[in-house]
């Protein structure tokens, strides 16, 4: 695998990333990866993330490093004057803004589209907000938590168990980084079409919300309703992973093949003509007995044993994988996947690999995980600030 000389296809690309915590620094850490230059405007404090987890330096907490690679850091405390002049300065010489602050704070501070546009009209100007901005929400803080509230997600493990559970990894900030990363990107597309500046915004709680009504709208998707919302397969509560001698394994047949084949490798050969299995419409309508078979059954031999039938009869299936049992994958090994870096200050790492290929490739990282300010100097003298006007800067603490 080659991880040098790859030409990045968002190249050239400068983004003002005045983005905290995970939602836009995941998403700008894409554009990041795909090659742009991102700049991370913080305040003199940092991204709160940088005081999150274990870490060899200040502000270089672990749960920071996960979403802020391929970056440059520049502080700037925009309640100062000379701070908010740089800023324009900045955006002077930019493809992309992107941020999500709450639209109330960015239009007090002087920052809101429309002033935003005016200064540069072929700007991309990106508001990653919590709710939309029509709607009586607008302006509410929202975080992981309360969005997989809100959202229905929570409320999925209530039509399940009858009570409310958060999934354990923060799932409505990533999901809604993603689907933001993928509006920034139309709205490049856009802008290399027109030749004009784009304003668009993205929301957590609209994004979180279709995301789960995909499947769980379902006969309410129709007008009368045919169904109240869920999709039974996904609520089953005998859909789990499913226990063997030694541990849990993942199956799931799907097809009508698979299900044959599971009940010939199990001798239940007389289960593949049962009406309630026989297509994939009908095993809906039994899902929760023919989950509680499934379990009844795979009980019977170890993990391995199952996992070796299993995959030769091609019936898709896994082992569960711990946290820790990640780093030993054979298939994570052998592409690559934890990549050996080495971060000027924080030493030796390892950083997990993107999902992508590019003509065989993987993405480079190109710059390490910026320090609180590292690049402040740099990044204004770029802009066209000159040493006198920084170091006013530097010493107001703007």
């Amino acid at each position: 695998m080659k991880l040098t000389g790859f030409p990045s296809p968002l190249s050239g690309l400068r983004v003002l990333d005045l983005t905290s915590v995970v939602y836009g620094p995941y998403a700008t850490q894409t554009l990041g990866d795909f090659g742009a230059d991102i700049i991370k405007i913080e305040p003199p404090d940092g991204d709160m993330t940088r005081a999150i987890g274990p870490g060899k330096s200040p502000d270089m907490g672990a749960l920071y490093l996960g979403s802020n690679r391929n970056k440059r850091s520049v502080v700037l405390d925009l309640k100062n004057e000379n701070a908010r002049d740089a800023l324009w300065q900045l955006i002077d010489g930019a493809d992309m803004i992107v941020h999500n602050i709450r639209p109330q704070k960015m239009l007090a501070l002087g920052f809101g589209p429309d002033a935003v546009l005016a200064r540069k009209p072929d700007i991309i100007y990106g508001a990653l907000l919590g709710y939309h901005q029509d709607g009586p929400y607008s302006g509410m803080p929202a975080y992981d938590d309360v969005i997989q509230g809100q959202s229905g997600l929570a409320g999925t493990f209530t039509a399940r168990d009858g009570e409310p559970v958060l999934v354990p990894t923060i799932v409505a900030d990533k999901t809604a980084a993603l689907q933001a990363t993928n509006g920034l990107l139309a709205a490049v597309i856009r802008r290399m079409a027109s030749g004009k500046g784009v304003f668009i915004e993205t929301s957590m709680f609209e994004g979180l919300a279709g995301y789960t009504l995909i499947e769980h709208q379902y006969g309410a998707v129709f007008d009368p309703p045919l169904s109240g919302p869920g999709y039974p397969r996904m609520l089953s509560r005998d859909r789990r992973p499913y226990r063997t001698i030694d541990g849990f394994i993942c199956m799931m047949a799907y097809t009508d093949r698979h299900w044959r084949s599971f009940f010939e490798l199990t001798g239940q050969t007389e289960l593949s003509g049962d009406p309630r299995f026989v297509h994939i419409g009908e095993r809906a309508k039994n899902i929760d007995t023919l989950y509680k078979l499934v379990g009844e059954t795979l009980v019977q031999k170890t993990s391995q044993e199952w996992l070796q039938v299993l995959q030769k009869a091609e019936i898709p299936s896994g082992p569960v994988n711990r946290l820790e049992d990640l780093r030993d994958d054979e298939h994570l090994n052998a592409v690559g996947f934890f990549r050996p870096f080495k971060h000027p200050t924080e030493g030796a790492m390892e950083i997990p690999d993107t999902p992508y290929r590019l003509d065989g490739d993987p993405l480079p990282v190109h710059r390490h995980h910026p320090q609180l300010g590292e690049h402040t100097s740099e990044i204004l003298s770029e802009a066209g600030l000159s040493e006198n006007e920084i170091a006013a800067i530097l010493k107001d603490g703007a």
